[in-house]
């Protein structure tokens, strides 16, 4: 059984100035909600659970899962309160029936194979893998450091980089580390999981070049209409 968690409940605030009163990933991207994007890709990987994490105008994400006939299982909490990002996934896996679960950034696309990304983590016993991409003249993002067998070393800062490996936005997790780690109901998973424990679990990073898109800024979100029209036609 494939389980994915989906962030949604993002406000999108450097996206006011073309997307209003709704979360970002219901942001119309190429003719349709973001989500439906992703929607369209985790039903091409074979997913049979989707969670999806609320916050922000949950509401408008619940009545536009009215519209939706999938072939997949759809569950969704909603947090009252933020709780981070990390509060925020250690919810969600409330609703996960398996061992582990994909986590999905929703206002990221990464067309990674999934199965690709299983099968790497459970040859490395991975606790948590990440899908990274190689990115080449750039500032939003910090990068990631990996040593040969893939095991991530360091997470740095954003600044200008010539090249390297950023963070692409899905991640393969382990459900016991929260339970393990002891964490409190509000977290960033990043801080708290991520760069706290890299000494002492295995996190894993893989590169793949497939096609990515982050519609997090205006520039970015433009290039996602045009860009994604053209893959819908495909």
């Amino acid at each position: 059984m494939r389980e994915c968690i989906i962030l949604a409940g993002g406000l999108g605030t450097r996206l006011q100035s073309v997307v209003n009163d709704v979360p970002k990933c219901m942001a119309e991207v190429a003719g349709k909600p973001f989500l439906e994007h992703l929607f369209n890709y985790v039903e091409a990987q074979k997913t049979d659970h989707v969670i999806l994490s609320l916050g922000y105008k949950a509401e408008v994400v619940t009545t536009w899962l009215q519209t939706q006939n999938r072939p997949f299982h759809i569950s969704s909490v909603i947090e009252n309160a933020p709780l981070g990002t990390g509060g925020g996934i250690a919810f969600a896996f409330t609703k996960v029936k398996t061992n582990s679960a994909f986590i999905i950034n929703g206002d990221t696309f990464f067309d990674v194979s999934l199965n690709l990304l299983k099968e790497q983590h459970d040859k490395n016993n991975a606790h948590i893998s990440l899908a990274l991409k190689a990115m080449q003249d750039f500032d939003r993002y910090g990068s990631v450091d990996v040593d040969t067998d893939g095991r991530i070393k360091h997470f740095n800062e954003k600044k200008y980089c010539k090249k390297g490996l950023i963070n692409g936005g899905i991640y393969l997790v382990e459900k016991s580390i929260f339970a393990e780690l002891g964490l409190p109901e509000k977290f960033s998973f990043e801080k708290d999981i991520l760069e706290a424990h890299i000494g002492d679990m295995p996190i894993y990073g893989f590169a793949y070049d497939n096609y990515f898109i982050d519609i997090g800024i205006p520039e970015d979100f433009e290039k996602a209409n045009r860009e994604l029209k053209i893959t819908d036609k495909k």
